[in-house]
Protein backbone atom coordinates (compact mmCIF):
# COMPACT_ATOMS: atom_id res chain seq x y z
CA UNK A 1 0.00 0.00 0.00
CA UNK A 2 1.17 3.78 -0.84
CA UNK A 3 -0.41 6.02 2.23
CA UNK A 4 0.09 9.60 3.11
CA UNK A 5 0.77 10.83 6.93
CA UNK A 6 0.15 14.34 7.94
CA UNK A 7 1.78 13.16 10.63
CA UNK A 8 5.69 11.94 10.85
CA UNK A 9 5.89 11.50 14.02
CA UNK A 10 3.33 9.01 14.60
CA UNK A 11 4.10 7.50 11.85
CA UNK A 12 8.22 7.57 11.58
CA UNK A 13 7.93 3.45 10.98
CA UNK A 14 5.98 3.03 8.71
CA UNK A 15 7.24 1.78 4.96
CA UNK A 16 5.95 3.38 2.08
CA UNK A 17 4.44 6.15 3.59
CA UNK A 18 5.20 9.99 1.80
CA UNK A 19 4.93 13.19 4.50
CA UNK A 20 2.69 16.29 2.76
CA UNK A 21 2.26 19.43 5.68
CA UNK A 22 -1.32 19.62 6.15
CA UNK A 23 -1.38 23.17 5.52
CA UNK A 24 -0.15 21.99 1.55
CA UNK A 25 -2.77 19.54 1.45
CA UNK A 26 -4.69 21.37 -1.54
CA UNK A 27 -1.20 21.66 -3.32
CA UNK A 28 -0.82 17.83 -3.78
CA UNK A 29 -4.51 16.44 -4.85
CA UNK A 30 -3.28 14.12 -7.17
CA UNK A 31 -0.57 11.91 -4.76
CA UNK A 32 -3.56 12.35 -2.10
CA UNK A 33 -6.41 10.46 -5.27
CA UNK A 34 -3.40 8.02 -6.52
CA UNK A 35 -2.63 6.86 -2.35
CA UNK A 36 -4.30 3.71 -0.97
CA UNK A 37 -5.39 5.83 2.17
CA UNK A 38 -4.52 8.72 4.56
CA UNK A 39 -3.00 8.46 7.91
CA UNK A 40 -3.33 11.08 10.65
CA UNK A 41 -5.11 14.08 9.37
CA UNK A 42 -5.96 16.99 11.77
CA UNK A 43 -9.76 17.51 12.37
CA UNK A 44 -10.13 19.85 10.02
CA UNK A 45 -8.76 18.23 6.96
CA UNK A 46 -11.12 15.16 7.48
CA UNK A 47 -14.66 16.31 5.28
CA UNK A 48 -12.78 17.22 2.54
CA UNK A 49 -10.54 13.97 2.61
CA UNK A 50 -14.10 11.69 3.13
CA UNK A 51 -16.06 13.58 0.93
CA UNK A 52 -14.15 15.60 -1.46
CA UNK A 53 -11.50 12.81 -2.63
CA UNK A 54 -13.12 9.75 -0.96
CA UNK A 55 -10.36 8.75 0.74
CA UNK A 56 -10.16 5.86 3.37
CA UNK A 57 -8.34 7.16 6.51
CA UNK A 58 -6.77 6.12 9.82
CA UNK A 59 -8.15 7.06 12.52
CA UNK A 60 -11.59 6.09 11.86
CA UNK A 61 -14.21 8.61 10.83
CA UNK A 62 -15.98 7.67 13.86
CA UNK A 63 -12.43 8.58 15.91
CA UNK A 64 -12.24 12.39 14.83
CA UNK A 65 -15.89 12.78 15.27
CA UNK A 66 -16.89 11.26 18.87
CA UNK A 67 -13.11 12.24 20.13
CA UNK A 68 -13.26 15.96 18.91
CA UNK A 69 -15.72 17.28 21.31
CA UNK A 70 -16.71 15.55 25.27
CA UNK A 71 -20.47 16.34 24.90
CA UNK A 72 -21.27 14.51 21.72
CA UNK A 73 -18.61 11.28 23.24
CA UNK A 74 -20.70 11.18 26.35
CA UNK A 75 -23.86 11.14 24.59
CA UNK A 76 -22.61 8.45 22.22
CA UNK A 77 -21.44 6.30 25.70
CA UNK A 78 -24.88 6.85 27.20
CA UNK A 79 -26.73 5.14 23.95
CA UNK A 80 -24.75 2.03 24.15
CA UNK A 81 -23.51 1.57 27.92
CA UNK A 82 -25.51 3.75 30.32
CA UNK A 83 -24.93 2.41 33.55
CA UNK A 84 -21.04 2.44 32.61
CA UNK A 85 -21.31 6.77 32.43
CA UNK A 86 -21.20 8.47 35.65
CA UNK A 87 -24.42 10.58 35.75
CA UNK A 88 -23.50 13.75 33.72
CA UNK A 89 -25.90 16.66 32.89
CA UNK A 90 -25.51 18.56 29.81
CA UNK A 91 -26.87 22.13 29.32
CA UNK A 92 -26.78 25.38 27.57
CA UNK A 93 -24.66 27.73 29.85
CA UNK A 94 -27.40 30.20 30.88
CA UNK A 95 -28.22 31.49 34.61
CA UNK A 96 -31.32 29.29 34.98
CA UNK A 97 -29.56 26.37 33.68
CA UNK A 98 -25.98 27.00 35.94
CA UNK A 99 -28.71 27.39 38.87
CA UNK A 100 -30.55 24.14 38.17
CA UNK A 101 -27.27 21.98 37.83
CA UNK A 102 -25.99 23.51 41.09
CA UNK A 103 -29.36 22.62 42.61
CA UNK A 104 -29.16 18.82 41.16
CA UNK A 105 -25.64 17.97 41.76
CA UNK A 106 -24.54 16.78 45.51
CA UNK A 107 -21.10 18.73 46.25
CA UNK A 108 -18.29 17.81 45.56
CA UNK A 109 -18.96 17.56 41.33
CA UNK A 110 -16.98 17.70 38.49
CA UNK A 111 -17.48 20.13 35.47
CA UNK A 112 -15.62 20.32 32.50
CA UNK A 113 -14.92 22.14 29.37
CA UNK A 114 -16.18 20.12 26.40
CA UNK A 115 -13.12 20.63 23.78
CA UNK A 116 -10.45 20.25 26.65
CA UNK A 117 -7.08 17.17 27.08
CA UNK A 118 -4.72 16.57 29.54
CA UNK A 119 -6.46 17.04 32.37
CA UNK A 120 -7.11 20.47 31.46
CA UNK A 121 -10.34 21.99 31.71
CA UNK A 122 -11.53 19.75 34.68
CA UNK A 123 -12.75 21.25 37.49
CA UNK A 124 -13.48 19.92 41.25
CA UNK A 125 -16.51 22.05 42.28
CA UNK A 126 -16.64 22.38 45.83
CA UNK A 127 -18.21 25.87 46.24
CA UNK A 128 -20.14 28.24 44.72
CA UNK A 129 -16.94 30.28 43.70
CA UNK A 130 -15.72 27.26 42.03
CA UNK A 131 -18.76 26.99 40.18
CA UNK A 132 -18.67 30.24 38.95
CA UNK A 133 -15.02 30.17 37.97
CA UNK A 134 -16.09 27.53 36.15
CA UNK A 135 -19.32 29.20 34.29
CA UNK A 136 -17.04 32.01 33.31
CA UNK A 137 -15.12 29.69 31.17
CA UNK A 138 -17.43 27.27 29.07
CA UNK A 139 -19.59 27.69 26.58
CA UNK A 140 -21.38 24.78 27.90
CA UNK A 141 -22.19 23.19 30.94
CA UNK A 142 -20.53 19.80 31.56
CA UNK A 143 -21.42 18.43 35.19
CA UNK A 144 -20.21 15.31 36.37
CA UNK A 145 -20.75 13.22 39.68
CA UNK A 146 -17.94 13.22 41.70
CA UNK A 147 -16.72 9.04 42.02
CA UNK A 148 -14.66 7.76 45.10
CA UNK A 149 -11.69 6.95 43.35
CA UNK A 150 -7.48 7.46 43.77
CA UNK A 151 -7.15 6.34 40.49
CA UNK A 152 -8.03 5.12 36.91
CA UNK A 153 -6.82 3.26 33.82
CA UNK A 154 -5.81 4.23 30.61
CA UNK A 155 -5.89 1.29 28.04
CA UNK A 156 -5.06 1.88 24.34
CA UNK A 157 -7.01 0.49 21.47
CA UNK A 158 -5.43 0.06 18.52
CA UNK A 159 -7.09 -1.56 15.48
CA UNK A 160 -9.86 -3.94 16.53
CA UNK A 161 -8.36 -4.98 20.22
CA UNK A 162 -6.57 -3.51 23.35
CA UNK A 163 -2.45 -3.36 22.77
CA UNK A 164 -2.08 -2.18 26.65
CA UNK A 165 -2.79 -0.17 29.84
CA UNK A 166 -2.23 1.16 32.89
CA UNK A 167 -3.12 2.38 36.15
CA UNK A 168 -2.88 6.77 36.58
CA UNK A 169 -2.21 7.31 40.67
CA UNK A 170 -3.50 10.25 41.63
CA UNK A 171 -1.13 13.72 41.52
CA UNK A 172 0.32 14.50 45.14
CA UNK A 173 -2.05 17.87 45.33
CA UNK A 174 -5.16 15.39 44.90
CA UNK A 175 -7.95 15.05 42.21
CA UNK A 176 -6.24 14.43 38.91
CA UNK A 177 -4.78 11.32 37.67
CA UNK A 178 -3.43 12.27 34.06
CA UNK A 179 0.24 11.72 33.93
CA UNK A 180 0.40 15.54 31.88
CA UNK A 181 -1.03 16.69 35.44
CA UNK A 182 1.61 14.82 37.72
CA UNK A 183 -0.32 11.03 38.04
CA UNK A 184 2.00 8.36 38.64
CA UNK A 185 2.07 5.49 36.55
CA UNK A 186 1.78 2.04 37.53
CA UNK A 187 1.31 -1.20 35.84
CA UNK A 188 -0.97 -4.17 36.83
CA UNK A 189 -3.45 -6.11 35.54
CA UNK A 190 -6.26 -4.54 33.79
CA UNK A 191 -9.33 -5.59 35.26
CA UNK A 192 -11.38 -7.23 32.91
CA UNK A 193 -14.40 -5.47 33.37
CA UNK A 194 -12.82 -2.10 32.38
CA UNK A 195 -11.77 -4.25 28.79
CA UNK A 196 -14.53 -6.03 27.88
CA UNK A 197 -16.35 -2.22 28.08
CA UNK A 198 -13.35 -0.38 26.16
CA UNK A 199 -14.04 -3.14 23.21
CA UNK A 200 -17.93 -2.90 23.36
CA UNK A 201 -17.40 0.73 23.46
CA UNK A 202 -14.97 0.77 20.24
CA UNK A 203 -16.12 -1.83 18.45
CA UNK A 204 -19.76 -0.89 19.18
CA UNK A 205 -19.02 3.11 17.59
CA UNK A 206 -16.15 2.56 15.24
CA UNK A 207 -13.32 3.86 17.45
CA UNK A 208 -10.10 1.98 15.88
CA UNK A 209 -7.59 4.59 17.84
CA UNK A 210 -7.95 5.63 21.26
CA UNK A 211 -6.78 5.72 24.81
CA UNK A 212 -9.86 4.90 26.92
CA UNK A 213 -9.76 6.52 30.84
CA UNK A 214 -11.34 4.34 32.90
CA UNK A 215 -12.33 4.02 36.46
CA UNK A 216 -13.81 1.09 38.83
CA UNK A 217 -15.65 1.64 41.31
CA UNK A 218 -15.58 -1.74 43.16
CA UNK A 219 -15.93 -4.17 40.16
CA UNK A 220 -17.84 -1.88 38.10
CA UNK A 221 -16.29 0.23 35.18
CA UNK A 222 -17.13 3.63 34.15
CA UNK A 223 -15.70 5.07 31.15
CA UNK A 224 -14.89 8.99 31.41
CA UNK A 225 -14.04 9.67 27.90
CA UNK A 226 -11.33 8.80 25.45
CA UNK A 227 -8.14 10.77 23.33
CA UNK A 228 -7.86 9.93 19.65
CA UNK A 229 -4.78 10.89 20.00
CA UNK A 230 -2.87 9.64 22.93
CA UNK A 231 0.08 9.79 25.28
CA UNK A 232 2.24 7.04 24.77
CA UNK A 233 4.55 7.83 28.17
CA UNK A 234 3.05 5.41 30.83
CA UNK A 235 4.64 2.37 29.36
CA UNK A 236 8.32 1.58 28.17
CA UNK A 237 8.05 0.52 24.27
CA UNK A 238 3.96 1.40 24.03
CA UNK A 239 5.39 3.14 20.56
CA UNK A 240 6.77 -0.05 19.08
CA UNK A 241 3.22 -1.71 20.20
CA UNK A 242 1.15 0.90 18.99
CA UNK A 243 3.20 1.15 15.19
CA UNK A 244 2.49 -2.81 15.11
CA UNK A 245 -0.89 -2.77 15.98
CA UNK A 246 -1.24 -0.10 13.18
CA UNK A 247 0.43 -2.33 10.37
CA UNK A 248 -1.03 -5.32 11.21
CA UNK A 249 -4.73 -3.79 11.25
CA UNK A 250 -4.22 -1.68 7.99
CA UNK A 251 -2.75 -4.78 6.30
CA UNK A 252 -6.10 -6.63 7.41
CA UNK A 253 -8.92 -4.08 6.89
CA UNK A 254 -7.06 -2.00 3.84
CA UNK A 255 -4.83 -4.55 1.80
CA UNK A 256 -5.43 -5.06 -1.21
CA UNK A 257 -9.06 -5.44 -1.57
CA UNK A 258 -11.43 -2.71 -1.46
CA UNK A 259 -13.79 -2.53 1.58
CA UNK A 260 -17.58 -2.50 0.83
CA UNK A 261 -17.32 0.73 2.70
CA UNK A 262 -13.86 3.14 1.62
CA UNK A 263 -14.83 5.49 3.94
CA UNK A 264 -14.60 3.33 7.01
CA UNK A 265 -12.44 0.55 7.62
CA UNK A 266 -14.04 -3.26 8.20
CA UNK A 267 -14.02 -3.71 11.99
CA UNK A 268 -15.82 -7.10 11.58
CA UNK A 269 -18.39 -8.73 13.90
CA UNK A 270 -18.99 -7.32 17.09
CA UNK A 271 -17.94 -10.03 19.71
CA UNK A 272 -20.74 -11.49 22.50
CA UNK A 273 -18.96 -9.46 25.10
CA UNK A 274 -20.11 -10.01 28.85
CA UNK A 275 -21.56 -7.48 30.60
CA UNK A 276 -19.78 -5.31 33.51
CA UNK A 277 -21.07 -6.37 36.91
Amino acid sequence: MQLITFDPYRTLSYARTEYIKPELMNNHLDRLIAADGILFPQYWQVNALLYGLKKRIFPSPASYYIGHDKVEMTRCFQTIAPQQVPWTIIEANTATAAAQVWDSMPLPFVAKIPKSSMGNGVFLIETQADWQRYLAQTPVIYAQEYLPIDRDLRIVWVGNRIIGGYWRIQAEQGFYNNVAKGGQVETGILPPEACALVEKLALGLGIDHGGFDIAMVGHHPYVFEFNRLFGNQGLAGMQDKIDAAIHEYLAQSWGDNEPDNPLTPDLGDEPNLPEAV
